[in-house]
């Protein structure tokens, strides 16, 4: 047997200098907004607007921007909806993979095709909101879940991750008397741990960023969710000061408050994502390439 080679110093070097300037090209960017949304006025001022190091930090952006109610509803209004629509699509997709995943389960070809067509074609922006006008959904909260309740390429990796799971298992069950619906509740489920994970964080992570939906679809101002809301702060450039409780007080920088909504928008993902972290890589490549 052949000897493994051993990678020249040199080349290691360039390797560690590479991904060095790869996690600053990550780490900087986020590394800068948090430390201007916690930056003095002052600093702010004379760095130009964006701060790589506050000297004096301090929270007075964030309780700034929490003092008006925007932020403060639109935070609540994103919330509810990543809740609700998390777990509406966690129970949705995992009944019609678990119908899908079983061997002449009536209609399931039919209906795989056109969950694979949903993949392909999409229903366009003006049929949708057709559809969702049509339905009274104009201004109404379910307007953000129901047109996105289900997404074909959650189905097709739970499905995989369904199949892979032993027959014997749903057979013993189904002699011992248990229906379709206790076999999917007390033997699938609890097996399937983690592509539920999986699937549940690419839910919520796509409702708590979605703001094209409440951009089409919520007219009333106090119903939008923290990203249509940043969008309208941030890259609209609207001033924060007419929102805010205080406003005959002195408020930070319009940078600073910017920054302050960005990082609460970012923060509620990032808290999450390390508990589901360690079934990451098992439920997206075990759902993804077996059957």
């Amino acid at each position: 047997m052949s000897a493994v080679a051993t990678p020249h110093p040199v080349a290691r070097g360039l390797k560690g200098i590479v991904l060095l300037l790869a996690c600053a090209l990550v780490v900087l960017p986020f590394l800068s907004v948090v430390s201007t949304s916690l930056a003095d006025p002052g600093q702010v001022a004379e760095a130009g607007g964006f701060v790589l190091w506050p000297e004096h930090p301090t929270l007075e952006s964030y309780r700034a921007v929490l003092a008006g109610d925007a932020v403060t509803q639109a935070l609540m209004v994103s919330t509810g909806v990543t809740a609700v629509g998390t777990a509406l699509s966690l129970a949705c997709t995992a009944m019609l993979a678990y119908a899908l995943s079983r061997p002449g389960s009536f209609g399931s070809k039919p209906l795989l095709l056109t969950v694979l067509f949903t993949l392909l074609f999409s229903p366009g922006m003006i049929p949708s909101y057709l559809m969702v006008k049509q339905l009274g959904l104009l201004d109404s909260y379910w307007s953000l879940i129901l047109p996105v309740l289900i997404n074909g390429f959650n189905v097709i990796v739970m499905r995989a991750f369904f199949m892979d799971l032993p027959g014997e298992l749903m057979d013993s069950a189904r002699i011992d008397g248990a229906g379709e619906l206790q076999i999917l509740l007390r033997v699938v489920l609890p097996l399937s741990k983690a592509v539920l994970a999986v699937v549940g964080l690419f839910y919520a992570v796509a409702y708590w960023n979605s703001f094209f939906t409440a951009l089409l679809y919520m007219n009333d101002t106090t119903k939008w969710p923290l990203q249509l809301v940043l969008r309208t702060y941030v890259v609209g450039g609207a001033n924060l000061g007419g929102d805010q409780a205080g406003a005959t007080e002195v408020l930070p920088p319009q940078q600073s408050l910017q920054m302050a909504i960005l990082v609460i928008s970012i923060v509620p993902i990032l808290l999450i994502y390390p508990f589901l972290q360690r079934h990451f890589a098992k439920g997206v490549l075990v759902g993804a390439v077996k059957g």
